[in-house]
């Protein structure tokens, strides 16, 4: 039961996502959250290791998408000077954010990776489609109260189990 809330990937940071891994399994387009997984809620800027990785996977021929729950204003604020397509409002783990990235992106749920910090938004939203999914840890900072008072303490749990079923390589830790 608890195996849609599996993610296929585990790593530390989306530095280490490795993208010639992610192109040997036909993967072309990547759908990102934005909260702290690629910028820390609390701040309104791309670090440059993060603007370096996202321009180098774009230069890489990835198709990229963030989907995210926030606003309008903030998502672009950070997306647009990348010209990185998004959807706001995703309402996640609802399916239809994610079939509006598909679209965007015209890509297959085969083909594409979703890639986020929550389990039961990013991870559960792109399972529920066959996606491949990677969590990562959250970046530091604040976090919003419900993620940091429910989902948080409801993740541990699963987290509990996926401990008990990674196999590790390198930095990356996939779950079986």
């Amino acid at each position: 039961m608890l195996r849609i809330f599996y993610p296929n990937m585990y790593v530390p940071s989306i530095l280490d996502i490795n993208p010639e891994e992610l192109q040997k399994q036909g993967i072309t387009a990547i759908l990102l959250d934005l909260d702290n997984t690629i910028v820390p809620r609390d701040r309104d800027k791309f670090s440059p290791e993060i603007k370096a990785w996202l321009t180098g996977m774009l230069q890489k021929g990835f198709k990229l998408c963030i989907v995210s729950n926030n606003g309008t204003s903030r998502v672009n604020t950070l997306a647009g000077p990348l010209k990185i397509p998004c959807v706001v409002r995703a309402v996640k783990p609802m399916r239809q954010a994610f079939r509006r990235a598909l679209e965007l992106l015209d890509a297959t749920p085969e083909e594409t990776v979703v890639v986020g910090d929550q389990i039961f938004t990013d991870i559960w939203g792109g399972n529920r489609l066959g996606m491949f999914t990677i969590l990562v840890v959250p970046m530091p900072g604040k976090e919003f109260w419900v993620t940091k008072l429910i989902n948080r303490r409801l993740e541990k749990v699963v987290l509990a189990r996926i401990s008990r079923l990674v196999s590790h390589k390198d930095k990356q830790y996939y779950v079986r």
